[in-house]
């Protein structure tokens, strides 16, 4: 007979809290709970509970548990979870989970497609997918993920529920986990989590006399006034108020015939004494006894494998039948010992983890060896190749069969493959064991485990403990493998942003070959050195002589990581003097990275390619390219590069709906993921977008946020002025202070020289300085002929032309300025105004025209300071100028960004009434004549058909309509 409660009993209120907190998720404010307690307390209990009301409410739950064999083997309560729910089904349909679906893949290999590698990335990255994918799933339903055993959880998986914690309330999701009260990296997560109010953390205690009384009852399907106190108060006693003992020691007093039912309730037979038992060792030991010797051995086997256990090792290390299997295991089902494990076919699982434990702690030492080596050997002969979690788990077993070699080799295993899946912790974890293993064993084994473990500590950033193991592994290593080694050591420093680690840990693998270092060892080292002082002000000349000579002798001894790695430093050294040689180079890096299969290297050409492309002449296909292949190989940091130029170039553009877009998108990933640069360029063309906006407020705020996130020493720091300040400065009409900022860009860039040539320096400047009556200088250089810069240099050449009195060659300057700024509407349009000042004075062009339409274009664009002064000037040439209404506010966005006007506003309003042409020239004081002319014009502006469609256009729920 199995007794167990139907009911949860005693936790009214860590209900009452776990119903809210799923309620305030489908409501639109997500959150984690954590239930902690000693084993046995009811978490799980209490996490199924939930996970039953939230099925109930046809809400999605993803349900996981922590491996039963320790934290070994990364991912997989996230894995299970994930699985459990989208089992045999493709991934949510959402554009914004797309860029995410190959780092997915490592949780869910049927979402990897043939054409596309499965990125292992990095555990930041992963985290937002993981968050990205319950927000789809959650949306406008809610959602519950649950997992349970979170003490027994690895690294990576509670870093990836540490960033959920924290960013869950965005979502609609909700998350619960159970752990043991007991010191954990899971618990620690838990109280760092409540303690900056990102999580709950609900203390179970244990049960009181009435609590134990009344599950006893609902075990028994029976009232609590029903079962005798006697009873009860045993069961109090001996089980500390503990749910899951309760249940146990009821299961055998019942079976025992001390408790039996009869017509008036439930009585007591004879002596209520030690024979109930007071342990729970003790308990299962009679529980095994009653279900018989060869039953009890199956359980055993399956207790030294874990709280999981495949039934095929079972069977074979045990020999049995599969009619008597069938029976012993139905036998156990039935006695609440084990339960189906539903996440995989084939497997079973103890109903709680106590009671696996409790069945260990029969066992003797030599007896837990020899079924460990049964089971392991079983495992490898049935599973070849040991896939998925059985390389952890014969690992563990042969290290209980006390066989530390084959042990260590299994650990170092289960280690490189965690490294292969980007589990830099996990894989340390594993890899340390395995060192320590094979202490004993072959020098070229554990060298090569060394290798490994050296590597997976330079990218979990454990730099010191690295570089202290790599001096032992030069002493069992050859030389070539430990200059191999620091050369791989110095790459993930660069990566890492330690430029005097990767300093040291060059020196370290050039120093013991001295001579004697091989030509393909000090191509990959150049490559290295020429990267980290290609962002070093004054070495630019170093960088491209190491990349240079990197290149060459890499291709000749077929490198093909080390021939992109050179490449791109040239391509990137190569913009400022010649953008053809800076293509060539990029393609050819390119080319080598698709030939050799290198993705994310691919991406990264083509990434920097697209960006070229944009300063060379704005045109955005390759950089479109670029985020497709991002996209497809889950390079999500060069996606997210992608959108920051692609927001950049729409600001150029005034394309401003698609800028900010593109930015909110951008702004949460990039601070969820931390990634400084990047959020450095974002709030950065925040502030452009501001200044090109004429909104000082906003663009100081932007600016706040830039220094605030570390701005002040970036390179995009010159950005910040030349194409924020100086254009905010510009619209207000404020020359002087634009002046002022454009000496600090100049300053900045003879200071501290960037990669960024778009501040003004190479285009903007010539032109102010040109106004000023500087000699417009001669530049023929690359960064000058930049289409943006271009504009600027062109019409400064029409103002020296002009000056010198050749009208001509100034008008040619003026219709090549705007042929360049065409796709530049407001370059374009201040360049109109600033040049008109200057060719009225000199007699040349059309300024008044010039004046008109810029006057035209600032106007509708809301920037008064330089409409005004664009009116001033044209009626200090005599020419007629327009009257401008107020008023314009009334009109919506979207209306003036057609060029509607205040009066054809007040048409479009009074066409929503249905009134004919006479009755609204009445109103507004015109002619009907007027009015019909107002009608065409919003025709032609709206796109509409006919007036009938302005109408009802008029009559819909448009934000700011009268």
């Amino acid at each position: 007979m199995g007794i167990r409660s139907s009911r949860v009993i005693g936790r009214d209120a860590e209900l009452a809290e776990l119903s809210g907190a799923l309620d305030r998720a489908i409501a639109g404010r997500g959150g984690a709970i954590f239930l902690v307690g000693e084993g046995g307390i009811g978490k799980s209990r209490l996490a199924i509970e939930a996970a039953s009301r939230a099925v109930a409410a046809d809400i999605p739950v993803l349900q996981g548990r922590a491996s039963s064999i320790g934290p070994l083997v990364p991912f997989r309560p996230l894995a299970q979870a994930l699985w459990s729910h989208f089992r045999g089904g493709g991934p949510p349909s959402a554009a914004e989970l797309d860029p995410f679906l190959p780092v997915l893949a490592q949780l869910v290999p049927d979402w990897g497609r043939g054409d596309r590698p499965r990125e292992s990335g990095s555990l930041m990255v992963l985290a937002e997918a993981v968050f990205r994918l319950l927000a789809v799933t959650s949306r406008d339903r809610g959602a519950l993920l649950v997992l349970d055993d979170l003490q027994d959880a690895d690294a990576e998986t509670l870093f990836i529920l540490e960033y959920l914690v924290d960013n869950l309330p965005a979502a609609q999701a909700l998350f619960v986990g159970t752990l043991r009260n007991e010191p954990s990296d899971a618990l620690r997560l838990a109280t760092s989590g409540a303690q900056r109010m990102s999580c709950a953390v609900v203390e179970l205690g244990r049960l009181g006399l009435s609590d134990t009384r009344a599950l006893a009852a609902a075990c028994l399907e029976t009232e609590p006034g029903r079962l005798p106190s006697a009873a009860a108060e045993l069961l109090w006693r001996n089980s500390a108020g503990l749910p899951f003992i309760v249940e146990e020691l009821l299961h055998g007093m019942v079976n025992d015939g001390l408790l039996v039912e009869g017509r008036d309730g439930w009585r007591v037979i004879g002596e209520l004494r030690a024979r109930v038992p007071a342990a729970l060792v003790t308990s299962i030991g009679v529980r095994m006894e009653q279900l018989g010797e060869q039953a009890g051995e199956l359980l055993s086997v399956a207790a030294i494998i874990g709280r999981r256990f495949p039934l095929t090792v079972v069977q074979t290390v045990t020999g049995t039948n599969d009619r008597t299997l069938h029976n012993h295991l139905s036998a156990a089902v039935s006695a609440n010992l084990v339960t189906t494990d539903e996440t995989t076919p084939g497997w079973y699982a103890f109903r709680h983890p106590l009671t696996a434990e409790a069945l260990l702690a029969r066992q003797t030492p030599a007896r837990k060896a020899a079924l460990a080596r049964q089971a392991a050997d079983a495992v490898e002969k049935l599973y070849p190749g040991l896939p998925g979690d059985l390389c952890a788990l014969v690992a563990s077993l042969r290290l209980t069969a006390l066989d530390e070699q084959a042990a260590g080799r299994l650990f170092a295993e289960t280690g490189r493959r965690a490294l292969d899946a980007g589990a830099a912790d996990s894989a340390v974890t594993m890899l340390t064991k395995a060192v320590d293993l094979l202490a004993g064993a072959d020098t070229g084994d554990r060298a090569e485990v060394l290798e490994t473990l050296v590597l997976a500590l330079g990218q979990t950033g454990q730099f010191d403990r690295a570089v202290e193991l790599s001096a032992a592994f030069g002493e069992i290593g050859t030389l070539e493998r430990a200059a191999k080694l620091h050369t791989q050591l110095a790459w993930a420093a660069y990566i890492a942003g330690r430029h005097d680690e990767c300093l040291a840990q060059i020196e370290r693998a050039r120093a013991p070959l001295g001579s004697a270092i091989s030509p393909a060892q000090q191509a990959a080292l150049d490559a290295v050195e020429a990267n980290l002082w290609l962002d070093v002000p004054g070495r630019a000349g170093t960088a491209e002589r190491l990349a240079r000579q990197a290149w060459k002798v890499a291709e000749a001894t077929e490198q093909p990581f080390v021939v992109c790695q050179a490449l791109q430093v040239l391509g990137m050294l190569a913009l400022s003097r010649d953008l053809t040689e800076s293509e060539h180079y990029m393609q050819l890096a390119r080319r080598t990275a698709e030939d050799n299969h290198l993705h994310h290297l691919r991406t990264q050409a083509l990434v920097r390619l697209g960006g070229h492309r944009v300063l060379m002449n704005g045109d955005e296909q390759t950089l479109l390219l670029a985020r497709a292949d991002a996209q497809r190989t889950g390079s999500i940091t060069l996606h997210c590069a992608v959108d920051s130029v692609r927001t950049m170039h729409a600001i150029l553009r005034c394309e401003f709906g698609t800028a900010h877009a593109l930015l909110a998108e951008n702004l949460a990933v990039l601070g969820r993921l931390r990634l400084t640069a990047l959020l450095q360029y974002a709030h950065m063309t925040r502030a452009m977008s501001a200044g090109h906006r004429a909104d000082r407020p906003a663009m100081e705020q932007a600016l706040d946020d830039f220094r605030d996130s570390g701005g002040e020493n970036a390179q995009e720091m010159v950005l910040s002025i030349g194409l924020a300040r100086v254009f905010c400065s510009l619209l207000e009409e404020d020359f002087d202070r634009a002046r002022r900022e454009l000496g600090q860009v100049v300053e900045l860039e003879d200071r501290r020289p960037s990669r960024f040539h778009l501040a003004g320096q190479h285009g903007l400047r010539t032109l102010v300085d040109t106004l000023g009556g500087v000699p417009c200088p001669e530049d023929g250089s690359a960064v000058s002929g930049m289409r943006w810069n271009r504009q600027f240099v062109e019409f400064a050449h029409a103002v020296e032309h002009g000056r010198r009195g050749d009208a001509a060659a100034a008008g040619q300057a003026v219709a090549s300025a705007l042929e360049t700024s065409s796709p530049y509407p407001l370059a374009r349009h201040l360049g109109l105004r600033l040049i008109a000042e200057p060719a009225a004075a000199d007699g040349w062009g059309d300024p008044a025209g010039w004046l008109k339409e810029a006057e035209e274009y600032f106007h509708r664009r809301e920037i008064p300071a330089v409409a005004a002064a664009c009116r001033s000037l044209l009626r200090k040439l005599g020419a007629p100028v327009r009257q401008r209404r107020s008023g314009v506010d009334r009109v919506p966005g979207d209306l003036r960004a057609s060029g509607v006007t205040v009066r054809e506003y007040e048409v479009l309003v009074l066409l929503a009434e249905r009134m004919g042409n006479k009755d609204i020239g009445a109103r507004l004081h015109i002619s009907p004549r007027t009015v019909e002319k107002h009608v065409a014009s919003l025709l032609a502006k709206t796109g509409l058909a006919d007036r009938a469609a302005l109408a009802e256009h008029a009559g819909g729920p448009r934000p700011g309509m009268l």
